[in-house]
């Protein structure tokens, strides 16, 4: 029982050790403006917050969520497989893959993935 007790007081002092050594290594040595700055993607933190965006840095958004949603529901498709029929796993499947294909392809002859300054 005490060596228990004892066990858990060092372990206690070698935690506290570890958080002292990385509160010291953490602090900031000097204060930057721009790093202490809010940085947003395209825009200058030191103009009017009113002026007009690129439309390209919303249509990549919308384009990488897209995908990033399809990605998850993808993932479902493959053990469902053995689950139902060949042929309605089959539909649904194509169906799915097809209106991504599609989209990408509107997408494309739209030129929404050439970028352009």
């Amino acid at each position: 029982m005490m060596s228990m007790m004892l066990m858990s007081s060092v372990m206690m002092i070698i935690a506290n050790i570890f958080m002292l050594i990385s509160f010291i290594i953490s602090k900031k040595s000097f204060l930057d403006r721009e790093k202490c700055s809010p940085f947003e993607c395209g825009f200058d933190p030191k103009s009017l917050a009113r002026i007009p965006f690129s439309l390209h840095f919303f249509l990549i958004t919308m384009i990488f969520l897209i995908f990033d949603v399809e990605i998850a529901l993808i993932f479902p498709i493959i053990p469902t497989f053995y689950l139902v029929n060949f042929l309605t796993w089959f539909k649904i499947s194509f169906f799915f893959i097809l209106m991504l294909l599609l989209g990408i392809y509107h997408e494309w002859n739209q030129n929404m993935l050439n970028w352009s300054n």
